[in-house]
Formats: C-alpha cells, sequence, structure tokens
C-alpha cells in the first residue's frame, strides 16, 4: 500500500498585507490508499522565498485534522519587505511544503515522502473590495482545477469548491456552486459543504479522464453573475491488468528458407497492454518485456534474434478513450 495521497501536485493562493490573523487561505484535500486511514497534515517552518534562500515561517499554519491553511500572524508591510527583499515589487512568491501522513506528527517532522507545495504570491497591496472582484475571482482561484485520483481506491471528497479567503471576507454576497457532469458520472457534489467526492473506485482501464464544469453564480441584491470553468479528473494507472494477446494465440512460426538476408523479418508476435504507456527513456520500457529465444542450441542463439519495438495505441472500452502500449516482437 502506498498511503494517504494528495489529489492535486501543487496548490496557489494570494495573500494580502494586513489581512487578519486566523483568515483561512485554502483548503488541502487528501484520499486514502485504504480503509481506515486518517489524514494529518503538518508544516514545516520554513519558507521558500527562492531557489537560494528561505526563511522561517511566522505567518502560516495547519490545521492538522482539516488541511485549512490560515494566517497565524497577520501580514504586515514589513513582513512584505523583508520576504520580497525590497518593496519595489508588486508581489513575492514564497513557496511552502505541506506534509501528510496516517498518524500525529511529531515535532520538526519534516522527511514524509507524500507532500504537496504550495505558492502564496504574497501582494504589496491590502485586499481589494469584494465588490471590485470579477465573479471569475470571486469564485475560482488562479489554479486550473484539474486533479488526479488513484484507481481501485476508496472513494472520498478531494476538493472544495468555495473558496475559504472569499468565504470569510466577502459574507454579504451569495455564492454558489454546481457541478455539472453527464449522467453516471462517478462524482457528487455536497450543497452544504461544497465539497466534490468521488463515489467509487474507479478503474483507468474503463477510463483516463473525466471532463466535468464547474458552475459558480454570485448574487449581490438585484444582480448576478455566473461563471464556469473546466473541472477535470485524470486516472493514475495501478498496473494490474496483464497484457494480452489480440487473437489468443501465443505462439508464431516460423519458415526460414536458404538465401535470406541479415534482418529478415521470419515471423512476428504481438502483445498489447492497456495498462501501462510508453515510458521514457525508452529502455525503460523495453528492459520490462523482453523477448527471448529458448534453445539449447548455440547456432541458433547466433544466427535469430528477438526485436521489440512498441508504440501507444488507444483502445475505447465504453466510448472513451484509454491509452495503452502495443509490443511487437
Amino acid at each position: 500500500a502506498f498511503g494517504l495521497y494528495f489529489p492535486r501536485k501543487e496548490y496557489l493562493e494570494n495573500v494580502y498585507i494586513e489581512e487578519p490573523a486566523g483568515t483561512p487561505l485554502l483548503r488541502i484535500h487528501t484520499l486514502r490508499d485504504s480503509h481506515g486511514e486518517v489524514a494529518h497534515f503538518h508544516l514545516c517552518q520554513n519558507l521558500i522565498i527562492s531557489r537560494a534562500r528561505s526563511h522561517e515561517n511566522n505567518w502560516f499554519q495547519i490545521r492538522e485534522k482539516t488541511g485549512l491553511l490560515y494566517l497565524s500572524k497577520s501580514l504586515d508591510r514589513e513582513d512584505f519587505n523583508m520576504l520580497s527583499v525590497g518593496n519595489w515589487m508588486p508581489l513575492s512568491k514564497v513557496m511552502l511544503y505541506v506534509f501528510l501522513s496516517s498518524h500525529p506528527f511529531q515535532e520538526k517532522e519534516c522527511d514524509s515522502a507524500t507532500r504537496t507545495t504550495v505558492f502564496l504570491s504574497l501582494m504589496n497591496a491590502t485586499a481589494p473590495a469584494c465588490s471590485s472582484l470579477t465573479a471569475r475571482e470571486l469564485c475560482f482561484t488562479e489554479m486550473d482545477l484539474s486533479f488526479h485520483i488513484k484507481e481501485n481506491k476508496p472513494p472520498g471528497t478531494f476538493h472544495q469548491l468555495q473558496l475559504p479567503s472569499v468565504h470569510h471576507l466577502c459574507q454579504n454576497l451569495s455564492i454558489s456552486y454546481k457541478l455539472l457532469a453527464a449522467e453516471g458520472m462517478p462524482f457528487r457534489y455536497n450543497e452544504n459543504t461544497t465539497g466534490v467526492s468521488v463515489t467509487q473506485r474507479l478503474d483507468r482501464e474503463e477510463r483516463e479522464r473525466y471532463e466535468l464544469i464547474a458552475k459558480c453564480t454570485v448574487r449581490e441584491g438585484f444582480r448576478e453573475m455566473q461563471v464556469e470553468v473546466p473541472f477535470l479528473v485524470n486516472v493514475l494507472d495501478e498496473d494490474d491488468s496483464p497484457p494480452f494477446l489480440p487473437n489468443g494465440t501465443d505462439n508464431a512460426d516460423a519458415v526460414v528458407e536458404f538465401n535470406r538476408k541479415e534482418g529478415t523479418v521470419l515471423a512476428t508476435l504481438t502483445v498489447y497492454d492497456a495498462d501501462t504507456t510508453p515510458i521514457y527513456p525508452l529502455e525503460s520500457s523495453r528492459k520490462k518485456y523482453t523477448g527471448t529465444i529458448i534453445t539449447d542450441d548455440p547456432w541458433m542463439s547466433e544466427t535469430f534474434r528477438v526485436e521489440h519495438i512498441f508504440d501507444e495505441i488507444h483502445f475505447s472500452p465504453n466510448g472513451s478513450q484509454v491509452r495503452g502500449t502495443r509490443h511487437e516482437y
């Protein structure tokens, strides 16, 4: 078992000067590898300001059991100048790591292999008035709504549509969401929590990608604005299906005539693998399946060889395209 995992590789959020301590910034979700796992989130106390240097994190914390990242201390102008190395820049980007474990973290335990990256844009300005924001800014962050869910894993909530920072600052606005999906898709939207869940175990060999639409409606008095953005779910492979032969036969007859030139193809055997796609560098894929001549005759081994070529193909189970590999020997 690989344990708990993040459905996103990275998160993005803006932080404004003088936002009060306690302001929620974003919520990070996790999915389980097996039933019974409980997620614990942890921040290591370093902000990475650039590739060259880091700074102690005095401003951000995460709730261990919920994954809510929030301001533990207001970011003032002096803080901004220190983190941006001067006040001439309109923003300064910092990075921090969120670690994940199925058990409570020990003090300063930051070597977990399971982590995601949070990029924070520190804005050299106070938070804009809610009335000046567009519907797109009120409803969605700059992040693409694109997620990766492993196949054959338990269902669970993997995203919250409502933006914690906007909900905290713009309480006079009414912001509601809908998840538009074709009938039968294995996803559910909870209106009370604005959480999006996968409702069943996914199978990449049946479907590799789901395309939905997140719709947001903003109401302010008699004024109403709507915005829609793509909501994409990619299914990650677990390598759980064996390769197969297209016609069921696992051998090929070879007839060798006299005076054949070197390089002459005598027989071919094709193997399909719907479970994996070609890995690069190519030698990695070549080593996964090998072709061998089984013989005790040295002359046979010296005179004949098996060549292996492969390419990516597409299968169409249930009308959806799934990538796989065709191996030819």
